[in-house]
């Protein structure tokens, strides 16, 4: 064991360590991804130092006593196959105990993943392509409509309610974030950020693919002329069918894999992913 390897908490500052890594990875993460993630759990991200230089960094996010989700692990090129990836891997996964903790790894990583417990539930895949906006009727600002319920609209499509972070998503700089309300209750909602490249939706959640497909196109009308992405779970089928519906093709996928049963969310309403760091 290297005696002079350590992992700690990150401080605010340090987080933006871990994006600009996802970003050299090819990961294209959000303009503005550190300080909303940080609000999901302050003390979820951790950084591996060797001799005091930052070498890895892992994000283990505890959304509640219940749930947890792992992203960002990221091990500098010159340093891997030293073992201090496993390091800060037992770190996180110590902090975050017996929750059932959620995670999107490479396929090629599911055997590892595996030996930790973890267990494969879908796939989630993503789509990119230029997509035609156009307003629509029923969508509006998320910010015209209470939080509270667009709060439980989230929880319904998520395994945790994760008040903080969505306050900071929908409020970012550089994003979009638009609801669809009918008759008076919330029937969606989603979000677009820029990014280093292009502009990413997540989350896009809706009652229904027609609700999906105004959010999508009324997002893409607020990017005009930008490639934008969209991370699909195959198990709902109306998603899947709404990417290819726009143009856009599949270019990456990632197992979601948990530690325990998966989680009891409404999967047909989840049209696009939050984030693969984040969940």
């Amino acid at each position: 064991m290297n005696h002079d390897f350590m992992v700690r908490t990150m401080s605010p500052i340090e987080i933006s360590i871990s994006i600009d890594w996802a970003s050299t990875e090819g990961w294209n993460p959000g303009h503005h991804d550190s300080p909303c993630f940080r609000e999901a759990d302050p003390n979820g991200f951790f950084i591996g130092l060797l001799h005091g230089e930052p070498v890895a960094c892992l994000a283990a996010v505890a959304y509640n006593d219940h749930f947890g989700f792992i992203g960002l692990y990221i091990v500098k090129p010159e340093y891997r196959g030293h073992g201090f990836g496993m390091r800060i891997w037992q770190h996180g996964m110590h902090y975050l105990g017996n929750r059932n903790i959620g995670l999107d790894g490479v396929v090629a990583q599911q055997p590892n993943y595996r030996k930790s417990g973890f267990q494969l539930a879908y796939r989630n895949i993503r789509y990119q392509g230029h997509v035609n906006g156009i307003g629509c009727a029923h969508v509006t600002a998320a910010s015209n409509v209470p939080f509270d319920p667009l709060l439980a609209y989230d929880r319904q499509c998520f395994p945790a309610a994760r008040e903080r972070f969505i306050s900071a998503w929908i409020s970012q700089p550089n994003a979009v974030a638009l609801a669809t309300v009918d008759a008076g209750r919330i029937a969606g909602y989603g979000v677009i950020r820029r990014c280093k490249t292009g502009c990413k939706i997540g989350p896009l959640f809706a009652d229904d693919a027609d609700v999906a497909t105004g959010l999508l196109r009324a997002l893409a009308a607020h990017m005009p002329g930008e490639v934008i992405v969209l991370d699909v779970p195959e198990t709902n089928p109306a998603a899947v069918a709404l990417a290819e519906r726009h143009g856009m093709t599949s270019v990456f996928e990632t197992a979601r894999m948990y530690t325990k049963d998966a989680p009891a969310i409404a999967i047909d309403r989840v049209f696009g992913v939050t984030s693969f760091e984040l969940g």
